[in-house]
């Protein structure tokens, strides 16, 4: 035995054993196989293939695999979509594992060559090749389909040792039991324990050909049968006795009358037809049966009634479901004023933008009420599939149309309002990319010819009336994005919030709850307290289930009591709900020196955030948490390099050499990113080395350039209203940001007050009350004592 030079990498084998001379494709796709792969390409393409002993439990040691195994070489290679790898590999030689460690993640062993023993005289050796060549011919007689190719290859081997592998390999016996020819190294004992189970596969190839032989006059005898069948069932249509003849002739008079296009027209006799001919016994029968019903169900031709749109009727029935939303409200009746004055019923494809719960699937509702058209509703949240939009091919069993065409049947007209909800959650998976399917369906230039695969025609969405909805943009593919006109809804105010629960949300939850405003009311003051101290959001969902808790102990309380009205009053909402979620000044009474509150963006809306800065002993880094993303960093350095060429102008004793500064963003578990904190940053890193506290009451945002510049950003609405619900009183904006103020209700800019600054030291005057004269200045005219004492 000689020892194969060095340690190589082990890739493991479940339910199958190489043998020696044998070549094979493998999927390599574990984690610890790929690293053994991939170290094997880069040295000489040498690997050990071992059969794992149990293929059901993890692999965890060396212990849980054969410790006989081949050794064998990758000839070629092939990386596949989803990171596994498709390789050929052959192997050369059967080892032993002598050594083995796993210090890089994957199992390399150091192994013995493996030479076959025994002697064996020359009549002997042609006995056993002559045996095993004859019982593996007579063993392929057995099996189905041309096999001749396969015996000329094993009359071509003249070598025992290399037609004892390649019988081994390729016989239906059980991975144990190949393992343990692997391991016997005497030829002869080898090839006489083969040839002993491969007469019992023999045994058992013979009874598996009586059973096929049986099944094949079986199914020529049932053949026989569908056939005088199907001759009965003709006899009988002649004579009008049969129901396939019934059902033919209604199919065939509701083709006629269905008002297909042409080609789909072609389809569906081509169809029935199949149908007259085929028993309906036939699998194939059903699955043409319901194709064909599905082609008759579909609305081909049939409209809403056509009538003019009522522009005063759509604005208040827009009114009487959604309160607010002026704008969005404007935006729809602008679109429904172009639709009235084109007076061509082509479809329109909208995108509600905006946060859970603000109302967008809800006004796909009110505007199909204000069209007088059919609704229909689709959730793309999770479509990993494209076969999900178009359908599936019927050649699959179980095949179903694509969600798009089983909601237009549903719907039973062909110009619907069509709501395309969370498209924004879609997912590319193993199926195809959903997205990619839904641009066909949203394309006006493409979807009057829209493909269905299991429906296999083309079928006619230009008169459908698309609205898709949205949390954000940000998942939405951009040539998607293209094909629609995007609407943004952003969150209710507090006094939107107050009219919608008392207007909707309260007298639907009575009634659902079986009350009515004579049993149960609720005071204003609880009202005011439930918005402001249990609900933080920018939607109404969470609102509308607080209301639904308070009514079902109101019930309780109800049934209970003798009492006819009940109210609820501040005092009862702790017992109710609990205690209070949220203060209704979130922001505290006073801020330490190096806190700064900072307005944020979400999907969901705005919010707040505090800053917060602190100093130590160091060597001048700058240390940054709270899962701040490459932007929100830049921003905190260019913050600190802003302030130490600035505050020296103040103090010039300051040394940003000897202190370490660490600047936090609380709520660490989210993760944060953008420029808009810039601001907030340098003032939290500036109020912690001037030891001066900031404003609680006073907020910021925006994004600072090298150069000192206050730039724009975006989402001052959802910011500002997050700090009028957080109880801020002052904001610090950029003066090119002033125009974005008019989309902002008049009841919270009248509580507060805007400061719009062009430069950092306008923020620091506002913030923090210090005066830095222009840099410019400063360095012709630099002042000869500190404006302020050492920190």
């Amino acid at each position: 035995m000689s020892f194969v030079s060095g340690f190589v990498p082990v890739i493991p084998l479940k339910n199958s054993v190489l043998f020696p001379d044998i070549s094979m494709p493998l999927r390599v796709g574990r984690e610890k196989s790929i690293s053994a792969l991939q170290k094997a390409l880069k040295e000489n393409h040498w690997i050990v293939l071992l059969t794992q002993k149990n293929p059901q439990v993890p692999l965890e040691k060396i212990e849980d695999l054969y410790s006989v195994g081949t050794l064998a070489k990758v000839e070629s290679f092939r990386i596949d979509e989803d990171g596994s790898y498709s390789v050929f590999v052959k192997a050369h030689q059967r080892v032993r594992v002598v050594q083995s460690h796993d210090k890089e993640g994957f199992f390399e062993v150091q192994s013995e060559a493996l030479e076959d023993r025994g002697q064996m005289d020359k009549k002997t050796e042609e006995a056993l090749l002559a045996s095993l060549r004859t019982l593996s011919e007579e063993m392929l007689t057995l099996l189905p389909g041309n096999t001749q190719q396969v015996k000329d290859m094993l009359t071509e081997i003249e070598d025992l040792s290399t037609l004892a592998n390649m019988c081994a390999a390729y016989a239906d016996i059980s991975v144990p039991e190949k393992q343990e020819i692997l391991e016997i190294l005497d030829l002869k004992d080898r090839t006489l324990k083969l040839l002993d189970r491969m007469q019992e596969l023999k045994e058992r190839l013979k009874i598996q050909r009586g059973i096929r032989d049986k099944l094949n006059e079986s199914f020529q005898q049932t053949q026989k049968e569908a056939i005088l069948r199907e001759q009965m069932r003709v006899i009988r249509d002649e004579l009008g006795e049969g129901e396939n003849g019934n059902l033919y002739g209604k199919f065939k008079e509701r083709v006629e009358k269905s008002g297909m296009p042409p080609e789909a027209l072609d389809l569906a006799r081509n169809q029935l037809k199949r149908l007259e001919t085929i028993n309906s016994a036939s699998p194939e029968y059903q699955m043409i049966r319901t194709h064909l019903e599905l082609m008759l169900d579909l609305p081909w031709n049939k409209s809403s009634p056509q009538k003019e749109i009522d522009l005063e009727e759509a604005e208040r029935i827009l009114h009487e479901d959604h309160y607010g939303l002026d704008k969005i409200k404007n935006r729809i009746m602008q679109h429904l004023a172009v639709m009235k004055l084109r007076k061509a019923h082509q479809g329109s494809i909208l995108l509600f933008i905006g946060p859970p719960g603000v109302g967008k699937t809800s006004l796909g509702k009110s505007i199909a009420r204000a069209l007088g058209k059919k609704y229909a509703r689709v959730s793309l949240g999770g479509v990993r599939d494209d076969a999900e939009i178009r359908g599936h091919r019927r050649t699959y069993i179980g095949a179903l149309p694509g969600r798009i065409i089983s909601a237009i049947k549903k719907a039973g007209e062909n110009d619907p309002v069509f709501i395309l909800d969370e498209i924004d959650k879609l997912t590319r998976g193993y199926g195809g990319d959903p997205a990619a399917a839904m641009l066909e369906v949203l394309d006006p230039e493409q979807n009057n010819t829209f493909y269905d695969h299991y429906l296999d025609t083309p079928f006619d969405l230009s008169k459908v009336f698309f609205i898709a909805t949205a949390n954000s943009l940000e998942g939405i593919p951009l040539p998607l994005l293209d094909r629609m006109e995007v609407v943004d809804l952003s969150g209710y105010t507090i006094e939107e919030k107050k009219q919608i629960a008392q207007k909707y949300l309260w007298p639907k939850q009575l009634k659902e709850h079986g009350l009515d405003e004579k049993s149960l009311q609720i005071t204003e003051a609880a009202l005011n307290k439930l918005l402001t101290h249990y609900t933080r959001e920018a939607g109404v969902r969470d609102l509308q289930r607080k209301i639904a808790t308070i009514c079902k102990f109101m019930s309780l309380k109800l049934v209970k009591t003798t009492e006819k009205t009940l109210t609820v009053d501040e005092k009862d909402l702790e017992d109710i709900l609990g205690s209070e979620r949220f203060s209704s000044d979130m922001i505290e009474s006073l801020l330490p020196p190096g806190v700064v509150t900072g307005l944020a963006w979400t999907p969901v809306g705005g919010d707040i955030l505090f800053i917060e800065s602190a100093q130590m002993p160091g060597t001048g880094q700058l240390l940054l948490t709270g899962q701040l993303g490459d932007v929100m960093q830049e921003s905190a350095k260019i913050a600190l390099s802003l302030l130490k060429s600035r505050l020296p102008i103040l103090n010039p004793l300051l040394d940003f050499t000897k202190k370490d500064i660490h600047v936090h963003v609380p709520a660490g578990a989210i993760p944060k990113d953008g420029p808009s904190a810039g601001v907030t940053m340098l003032t939290s890193i500036a109020s912690l080395l001037l030891n001066k506290s900031v404003d609680p009451k006073l907020a910021m945002t925006g994004e600072i350039s090298l150069r000192g510049s206050v730039m724009p950003v975006g989402g001052i609405k959802e910011k500002v209203i997050a700090a009028h619900r957080a109880g801020v009183r002052e904001v610090i904006l950029c003066n090119k940001n002033e125009k974005d103020l008019k989309e902002i209700p008049q009841e919270i800019r009248k509580d507060i007050h805007f400061h719009f600054v062009e430069d950092v030291n306008e923020v620091l005057k506002i913030s923090l009350g210090i005066d830095l004269p222009r840099w410019d200045q400063a360095l012709l005219n630099p002042p000869e004592t500190p404006l302020l004492p050492a920190g």
